[in-house]
């Protein structure tokens, strides 16, 4: 039996592929008889052509992927773009930096490890952008012998 027509036709109507439409096996010799859309509405009507089902995209790994990404994994070398400066701008990354460095320097006043003059003199370079880190103010203030 050669049913293509009315496949093609009841696949108009629901708006699917001919590969999306089921015709029902026991009902073939009506589905045959179908030679109009008037006569495949009817038998769309009385649910002896179906269409399957539109698949859509599944959300599932993606809405884990966001969950993690809230926690903060996902953010490795692989999954970043563009250079450094643009996730976290320079601007930042030194203020940063030079605010570290001057509550370091604070509490090496308040514990008297420095002088005032001293204190003074690496507040400055600090500013200048002469120490790299912490640990280089360390190393310059041993070299120097600037503890009390």
């Amino acid at each position: 039996m050669k049913l293509k027509i009315q496949k093609r036709l009841a696949a108009q109507m629901l708006k699917r592929s001919q590969k999306k439409v089921k015709l029902d096996p026991t009902q073939l010799t009506e589905i045959k008889e179908a030679i109009t859309k008037k006569d495949v509405k009817d038998l769309i009507d009385d649910k002896i052509i179906k269409g399957i089902p539109k698949r859509g995209v599944s959300r599932a790994r993606a809405r884990k992927n966001e969950e993690q990404k809230a926690k903060g994994r996902r953010k490795g070398i692989g999954s970043r773009k563009g250079k450094q400066t643009a996730r976290t701008p320079k601007k930042a990354a030194w203020m940063a930096k030079v605010r570290s460095q001057r509550n370091f320097l604070k509490t090496l006043k308040e514990k008297e490890i420095v002088d005032n003059p001293t204190y003074r003199n690496l507040y400055t370079k600090v500013g200048g952008g002469f120490f790299r880190s912490q640990r280089h103010i360390k190393l310059y203030i041993t070299e120097h012998k600037l503890t009390k």
